[in-house]
């Protein structure tokens, strides 16, 4: 049988949350990355796109912040849609690690794949996969146009975040230069790597993300738009990812917790995925050692105990007047 939750009883359950989590002060901004550290913490918002392209947000929904890691998801679908499933599991993998987003060991342990599309090693993989190969201009091109029809509208480059994330990615160099020794990068690595940096760089908001989201549980339609950004079949291959390993090494808990596949970024934000149901985001740039955003985290959980939404419940959810 059908669960119905109605519009009103989700707007009450994203306001709560906003009101419990909004004075919670735990974790710390990402400090290795300058112009992260420097965010106001105390910023703090929650949205939600449902599948009519209505969207519901309370808080610092409105406010630009960086994509991080969460900009793994679009270009992923983005490599998905132009070589396919199959290739990407060859090339780059679909396998949570179980450790540190940003982890070399990963890259030794599993040297014949970089794992999956969605930590730092197979990122950078996928971002050396899109086309025109070679080109740098062209693939930024590329994975600047698929974000937007994601996000459906136009996302810009936070430019002191990125020259902030230039000069402090020591480790993602080593990767990239790596993942060319075991010939795990299709493209000459430096550009692979500025290219991963530069699109980490963008600036999003938690009212764009819900709508990615949103895009991603209506099979590719986005909601607001009205436009199919890519194959229905996608959804399913990018939400099993999302699920694995979107909240990097805490994401078995996070799942066994409150069944929401979501992907975080250490900018603050987290991005989750119930497929035909709706697409929801967070953001608070405090962040847990996982790098996990803690006020996000809290507050997603809430909404999704309140509603009682999981997706190992085995209940068709439906969301009316």
């Amino acid at each position: 049988m059908d669960r119905r939750i109605t519009k009103e009883e989700l707007k009450i359950a994203v306001t709560e949350a906003y009101k419990q989590f909004k004075e919670n002060n735990e974790g710390k901004n990402a400090n290795y990355i300058p112009y992260l550290a420097s965010v106001d913490s105390d910023l703090f918002g929650i949205a939600v796109c449902l599948p009519g392209g209505e969207t519901i947000t309370v808080g610092d929904c409105n406010y630009r912040f960086g994509i991080e890691s969460i900009s793994k998801v679009a270009t992923a679908l983005l490599v998905l849609k132009d070589y396919g499933p199959e290739t990407i599991m060859d090339m780059i993998g679909a396998d949570a690690t179980g450790m540190p987003f940003n982890s070399v060991l990963a890259i030794l342990l599993e040297n014949e794949h970089p794992s999956t599309p969605l930590v730092n090693a197979g990122a950078i993989s996928a971002v050396s996969m899109v086309r025109p190969v070679g080109n740098s201009r062209g693939k930024w091109e590329s994975i600047l146009n698929n974000i937007n029809e994601l996000c459906g509208c136009k996302v810009e480059l936070i430019d002191e975040l990125y020259k902030s994330e230039s000069t402090s990615n020591h480790n993602n160099r080593a990767i990239a230069w790596l993942l060319k020794g075991y010939e795990r990068i299709y493209d000459d690595p430096e550009i692979s790597l500025d290219l991963y940096t530069r699109q980490c760089s963008l600036g999003v908001t938690a009212k764009e993300l819900s709508i990615m989201a949103a895009t991603i549980a209506c099979g590719g339609y986005n909601p607001v738009t009205k436009r199919k950004v890519f194959p229905p079949l996608l959804t399913e291959k990018i939400t099993s990812m999302i699920a694995t390993v979107g909240m990097y090494e805490y994401t078995g808990d996070w799942m066994f917790k409150c069944g929401l596949p979501a992907k975080s970024g250490v900018g603050g934000g987290i991005m989750g995925v119930l497929p035909g149901i709706f697409g929801i985001a967070a953001f608070a740039p405090p962040i847990d050692k996982a790098g996990n955003s803690v006020k996000s985290q809290l507050a997603l959980r809430y909404i999704m105990e309140q509603l009682r939404l999981n997706i190992f419940n085995g209940k068709r959810i439906v969301v009316v007047e």
